[in-house]
């Protein structure tokens, strides 16, 4: 292979590569983003299972942390529930763990956590001071995308964890948790820099951690969308004073 096409082979699969964190798989067309009738949104439920009962997170990971109800319980190495404060102001969702997370049961502890951490630090925080999960508590074998299936089985879980923390604002890191969350298509560009709700809580969508170290010149933006949290953060715990 002559250098030129190996450069060239290079080039194209950083871009590649890059358009997918940005947009995924989806070939978007008019009308996309929109919500429809009898969307994902509509049809994810608690189930009648007694965990949706339970009354704190220490609760709901005892009754929930040996699942297998997708293949993914099959293949995991260690459920990865999620850490931090039980009764945090700001919730940080992923997509999925990764093999880092799967061995040590944590989520973003690789060098993806690594990262976030700083992140946390930079906006004045520390992570035990926040609250970090996923979409899904189980490895996607290889770190593929979780399968939509994947998803609406753990989705609840999730949904409960929302439920007892009550966060005043939810960051979503990453282009699947959000359009998950928001139920929409909606590129993650297009979600960025602006705000969202989502049970309650103020929702900010950003970069995945992971996207920013295959990416360094994403980092700038990503730290405008913290700065767009640092103010409405800032300006809730005013609202709290008067």
């Amino acid at each position: 292979m002559s250098k030129e096409l190996s450069i060239f082979l290079d080039q194209a699969r950083a871009y590649l590569m890059q358009q997918q964190d940005l947009f995924g798989n989806t070939i978007y067309t008019e009308g996309a983003g929109k919500k429809t009738a009898g969307s994902r949104a509509d049809t994810i439920a608690y189930p009648d299972e007694p965990w949706v009962s339970a009354a704190s997170l220490p609760d709901l990971y005892d009754q929930i942390h040996e699942c297998l109800k997708c293949p993914l319980g099959q293949t995991r190495t260690r459920f990865v529930f999620g850490t931090g404060n039980l009764r945090a102001d700001v919730m940080f969702i992923g997509e999925a763990p990764g093999a880092d997370e799967d061995a040590q049961g944590e989520p973003f502890v690789g060098k993806a956590g690594q990262l976030l951490n700083k992140i946390i630090e930079a906006i004045g925080m520390k992570r035990e001071e926040v609250y970090i999960c996923n979409i899904l508590k189980c490895r996607p074998p290889n770190n593929r995308d979780p399968e939509t299936s994947e998803m609406e089985t753990c989705s609840p879980y999730l949904l409960k964890q929302i439920e007892l923390i009550r966060p005043k604002f939810i960051i979503c890191l990453g282009r699947i948790s959000a359009q998950w969350l928001l139920q929409t298509n909606e590129s993650l560009t297009a979600l960025r820099s602006r705000t969202h709700t989502f049970k309650g809580s103020t929702l900010i969508v950003t970069y995945h951690p992971a996207a920013l170290l295959r990416n360094p010149g994403w980092k700038r933006p990503a730290w405008e969308d913290m700065k767009l949290f640092m103010g409405l953060y800032e300006q809730s715990k005013q609202e709290k004073l008067t």
